[in-house]
């Protein structure tokens, strides 16, 4: 079983940066694919990015390519997005998730955190 808490979240402006983190707990972390998601209001939750177990391989959805960055730490247990040149599309909650990168891809995953809330003004 894996456990997330994310953090991070807040009110940027247009064009500014956010760093959200992902707290994970439980032994198997390090061997799971971890991807971030996201749900604007009265739409579905969508993939952002996600990252293999070994940090080796990242993937990203082609609207956030080149401004936002997935990583992780496994001796810290953590995940990380690093989100630059913030647009006021990218209002959402932001979740991380846990899984096979394979359905990470398609917005699904094993383990769901509670989500925090970024809001990009213009």
């Amino acid at each position: 079983q894996v456990r997330l808490e994310e953090s991070g979240g807040g009110l940027v402006q247009a064009g500014g940066s956010l760093r959200l983190s992902c707290a994970a707990s439980g032994r198997f972390f390090s061997t799971v694919s971890m991807g971030w998601f996201r749900q604007a209001p009265g739409k579905d939750r969508d993939f952002v990015a996600a990252i293999n177990w070994s940090g080796d391989n990242t993937y990203y959805t082609d609207s956030v390519k080149g401004r936002f960055t997935i990583s992780r730490d496994n001796a810290k247990n953590m995940v990380y997005l690093q989100m630059n040149s913030l647009k006021p599309e990218d209002t959402a909650l932001y979740y991380c998730g846990g899984g096979a990168v394979q359905r990470l891809r398609l917005g699904q995953a094993n383990y769901w955190g509670q989500g925090t809330q970024v809001t990009v003004s213009s």
